[in-house]
Order: C-alpha cells, then structure tokens, then sequence
C-alpha cells in the first residue's frame, strides 16, 4: 500500500509540468536568536489542472522544526513531517463530483511512523459565486499504517473535508479547510485556514494557522499541534 500510494502520487506529480497546470509554491522560514533560539521551515507545493469535466490536484507540504529543550544545550528536532497528496474529481455538473484523493504522510512526532490513504468520495458545493466557495465532501477510504513500535496495519475510515474561499477584495481573501479521517484505531483532524494578501499577480503573503488532532497519540505526546505560519506564495 505505501509504495502503490507513493508511486501513484510521483507520476501524478510529473505529469503536473505538462501543459494546462496551474502552479502555487508557499515558503516560510523563521529563525530567532537571544533569549531564545528557535529554527523553522515550512514548505508547500500544488498543481491544479481543471477542464469542464476533471479536476486534477498534487501537492506537497512539509514542516521542520528546532527549538531549546530543558536540559540540552544544542537545537532539538522538534517537528519533522512531509506529506504527498493526489486527488482527481470527476465533475457531474458545476455543483456536484465524484473525487478520489490519495495522501501519503510521513512525521517523526505523530503515533504512527507513516500513513497511507485512499478515499472515495462524493463532493457537493453549496456555495459557488464569484465571491465565496463551500464545499462538502464525504466517504469511505482505507487507512494502510505503521506504528511507532514498528506494528502495521490498516482500517477502513471515513473521510469528510469542507473547504470554504471568501474573497473580500481584489487583493485580500480568506480560505480554510477542515479534513477529517474517522476510523476505529485513530481518528486525524486537520484545519488550515489562512488569510491571503496579494502583492502582484504573482506574488501574495499569506498568514495560516494549522491544527493537528489525533486521538491516539504516543505516550507523553500532545494529541493536538498548533502551526502560525507567515508565508511567502508564488503563483505560477
């Protein structure tokens, strides 16, 4: 299952270079010295391919982290985690799909060492104006895992997401999406909301805020991680 997801997300991601595609690249680097020393790096690329009948997506997203912990005198890795995302939705008319989504998620801090899942589901806007999206999608998928201890295993889950787009002004709008992952052995709840400020065509800042809950999180782990980004995005 891990290689089948991984190989099936770097082709779609090769055929992202051809023709058509649409590009968004996001980079947030953050260091501060003094007081306290802290080091961060965040990443994030996608393509978008979209006619009147398919809706393509590939992405990609990755997070590392150093901070001071009590007792080290040296940065320790606090956060380390890299993800591969695929989905392609079949459009019944403009309000209503069918989308299946591959994610590929790889993070040194979570309860599991890597997942893998693959979910179908049916997707619905009720909103769709020149202004403001919302969408709906909901499903069964598979979650294929491999714990900390080394065990692996998988579950059938269910999957949900809503995405929500309100665009205030030319240059200013908001955006936010909330993925759930449902199953017996873990339920994954992620939020990314950010708020997009354009500089050109081209170019926009956009501060994010993400929160990750798990519910079985390893022991002396947090189930909930919090993210403030502040990022530089180009459009391509």
């Amino acid at each position: 299952m891990r290689i089948v997801v991984a190989v099936s997300l770097l082709a779609m991601s090769s055929a992202a270079f051809a023709d058509g595609w649409k590009g968004t690249g996001e980079l947030g680097l953050a260091l501060s010295r003094g007081n306290s020393e802290t080091e961060s790096l965040n990443a994030k690329l996608g393509f978008t391919l979209e006619d009147a009948q398919w809706k393509n997506i590939v992405g990609f997203a990755a997070l590392r982290q150093k901070g001071e912990v009590a007792g080290s005198e040296e940065l320790t890795l606090t956060a380390n985690r890299y993800e591969l995302s695929g989905s392609s939705a079949y459009k019944f008319d403009e309000r209503r799909y069918l989308n299946g989504s591959l994610r590929y998620e790889n993070d040194d801090f979570a309860p599991f060492e890597y997942q893998a899942i693959a979910a179908l589901s049916y997707g619905y806007y009720a909103i769709k104006d020149d202004t403001t999206e919302l969408l709906f999608e909901g499903g069964p998928g598979y979650r294929r895992f491999k714990t900390v201890s080394g065990d692996t295993d998988g579950e059938l889950i269910v999957r949900g997401l809503m995405g929500f787009k309100h665009v205030f002004t030319a240059t200013t709008s908001f955006e936010n999406v909330l993925l759930v992952e449902a199953g017996s052995d873990n339920t994954f709840v992620q939020n990314d909301a950010g708020l997009v400020v354009k500089m050109s065509d081209a170019l926009a800042l956009k501060a994010g805020l993400q929160l990750r809950h798990n519910t079985d999180a390893a022991a002396g782990s947090e189930k909930t991680d919090s993210l403030f980004t502040t990022n530089l995005v180009y459009n391509f």
